[in-house]
């Protein structure tokens, strides 16, 4: 019945709802969907739309060898406010759950996407599981903070990176159930990057020698929605280029693109000096392209990750980050969007050793689907 709010443990199917959106989620589920297909565990996709262009989402999907998803919403990436976003998700994966009636409901990491599907489970009296739990910045600027607090309090199963995240969670009292699983990405990015460097290896050495270049991307609201924190990181990038004598290729996001456009900064940054613009990249390409990097230079949580799984040092242009794992052991610096700060600190990545312990174990997708 439609009119149902609240949905009878009887009336539930021994199945997993899996709820993506951005494409950092899809990377984190693949090797999960993967061992819940070896497993034969019941379970269905909901891709909710939020970062959704047909050309890269199809290429993420074929890249990380996945079927395409059941249920895709329509429109939400339309949507101009974090408030009509929200909103159209929710009502969509609520539809599609009072239809499937799944016993769980797995989402990963904090975007609105995730803090939608949890909202509509725990709604529903469906289950709660929340991959990266616990993950803290401690900064209320931050939109992702406020959706993964809002999670892990309303989640029964909370799978976590970390010790660390384990303690952070149990500091706050939540109410699931707190499990160390390691971080799937991990999984991800270890499984794919020989296919990446077997597609596109030759001809990104062709293009770039290895260890020649830096890599930067940006697309967090709170650096590139402001114009005068974009046009700092753009700066910091050209300094960079100039003063280590290294290529920086910026890989933009569509976001950054259209901030460009927006403050006028379109024909400056693709003129900057020793800086690259080019558009953003499949995965397995991206994972090629990391592997020969000298610097990564992001505000992404997933790409700070990712170079400190491959050893890249990294430089973050925001003031803070949840990945406090990656700056305690020497893998990660914060430098905010100051041309300066962002100069010194890609300087004092490159002289330190690249010899530091991952902190997110070897790959877990298998625990978490146990």
């Amino acid at each position: 019945m439609m009119d149902e709010k609240f949905l009878k443990l009887e009336s539930l199917r021994p199945e997993i709802a899996i709820v993506v959106g951005t494409r950092p989620g899809i990377v984190k589920f693949a090797p999960i969907i993967h061992a819940l297909r070896n497993r034969a565990l019941a379970h269905f996709v909901i891709h909710t739309g939020q970062h959704y262009s047909p050309n890269m989402d199809s290429q993420f999907f074929e890249d990380l060898e996945l079927p395409a998803s059941d249920y895709r919403l329509e429109g939400v990436a339309d949507k101009t406010t974090h408030g009509g976003q929200t909103a159209a998700m929710l009502d969509g994966i609520e539809r599609i759950l009072m239809e499937r009636r799944p016993q769980l409901v797995l989402m990963g990491g904090d975007a609105n996407t995730n803090l939608a599907g949890a909202l509509a489970a725990r709604k529903l009296g469906i289950h709660v599981g929340h991959l990266e739990a616990g993950e803290r910045c401690y900064d209320w600027q931050v939109s992702e903070e406020h959706n993964r607090r809002i999670i892990d309090h309303i989640s029964d199963y909370l799978f976590t990176t970390s010790q660390k995240t384990g303690e952070y969670l149990n500091r706050e009292a939540v109410q699931g159930k707190v499990v160390e699983t390691g971080n799937t990405v991990v999984d991800a990015s270890y499984q794919h990057l020989e296919i990446a460097l077997c597609r596109y290896g030759d001809s990104i050495r062709q293009q770039l020698p290895p260890r020649s270049y830096a890599i930067m991307t940006t697309h967090r609201e709170e650096t590139v929605d402001y114009p005068e924190r974009l046009r700092g990181m753009l700066a910091g990038a050209e300094r960079v280029a100039k003063e280590l004598s290294i290529r920086v290729v910026f890989l933009a996001h569509p976001r950054t693109q259209k901030r460009f456009r927006e403050f006028e900064l379109a024909d400056w940054a693709c003129n900057l000096a020793g800086v690259e613009l080019r558009d953003g990249v499949g995965y397995l390409e991206f994972l090629a392209l990391l592997a020969g990097a000298r610097l990564v230079m992001t505000d992404s949580g997933g790409v700070q990750q990712e170079a400190c799984i491959h050893r890249i040092p990294c430089i973050t242009m925001n003031e803070t980050t949840e990945w406090t794992e990656t700056v305690e052991i020497g893998a990660n610096r914060l430098v905010g969007t100051d041309p300066e700060r962002i100069s010194v600190g890609a300087t004092e990545a490159l002289r330190a050793k690249v010899d530091w312990q991952v902190p997110f174990g070897d790959g877990h997708a298998k625990e978490v689907a146990r």
